[in-house]
């Protein structure tokens, strides 16, 4: 489990967003995911359908940023998977010898995109030299954190490769996780903001008002992975149900890039 057993992390764990999940499998079983927030529509939609075709018990999903629980796991969270929105923290918790090495592969591609409140009248051109700072108007950017969230850290790549950075960087909401930005341009408390293509697809209250070239920022995309320390049953059979041709569509209903190839998981 790590530096604290089981039972202190359940203390520490009732003032924290992973708090009912980890009780609820102390207390019912079950699997628990660790997945980025960006997550939230397509893997709460394939976790329900799982359990209706095995008839095993829906999985208890925490969604939160992907630094945040890699950090809980270091700590001694107990998961049965996790599933990042990028790479490095997926590497983190390798490094930290948190997971399965031979279970890790990646899962899903994605986008990032300038969001306004849904009645917005903007249209930018998201391109080197753009005017960002102008375009906000004396308003702030929403972004996930910058140094830490994924889509932060996408989000500030490209500002900075398109020369945007810097007319902007002290204009920053910066939020805890991606889902958090998301809900500061859908409730008109930022002008604009930058999420996941597919997060504001999720949210009606939003609007794409430009893309960013893929070129402007690393890749993005999600690796999923077996805990080490889990000893779910049914971790690898859920792993392998995420690559599976029933999966698939939830996914790409949402906006992502499915990488691998589908298999006859059922």
């Amino acid at each position: 489990m790590g530096s604290i057993n089981r039972r202190a992390w359940l203390g520490l764990a009732l003032a924290s967003a992973a708090a009912p999940l980890t009780l609820a499998r102390a207390q019912v079983g079950g699997l628990v995911i660790f997945a980025a927030a960006s997550l939230k529509n397509a893997l709460d939609e394939i976790a329900a359908a799982w359990a209706k075709d095995t008839g095993k018990p829906t999985p208890r999903i925490s969604y939160a940023a992907s630094s945040a629980l890699a950090k809980q796991m270091e700590q001694g969270a107990p998961a049965d998977l996790f599933i990042s929105a990028d790479l490095d923290w997926m590497d983190y918790v390798e490094k930290k010898d948190l997971i399965r090495k031979d279970t890790r592969f990646n899962l899903l591609g994605n986008k990032i995109v300038l969001i306004a409140p849904r009645d917005s009248k903007a249209a930018i051109d998201v391109r080197r030299g753009f005017d960002l700072a102008k375009a906000l108007a004396g308003g702030k950017l929403a972004m996930g954190n910058v140094d830490a969230v994924p889509a932060g850290k996408y989000g500030k790549a490209a500002l900075e490769k398109l020369g945007a950075w810097d007319g902007v960087k002290d204009k920053i909401a910066q939020a805890d996780n991606v889902r958090a930005a998301l809900l500061l341009v859908a409730r008109g408390e930022a002008p604009l903001g930058i999420v996941y293509a597919t997060d504001a697809a999720a949210e009606p209250n939003v609007k794409i008002v430009g893309t960013f070239p893929d070129d402007s920022h690393p890749p993005i995309i999600y690796p999923a992975a077996v805990i080490k320390d889990s000893k779910a049953a049914d971790a690898k059979p859920f792993l392998d149900y995420l690559k599976s041709a029933k999966a698939r569509p939830a996914f790409e209903k949402q906006g992502f890039t499915v990488l691998v190839k589908s298999n006859s998981a059922t």
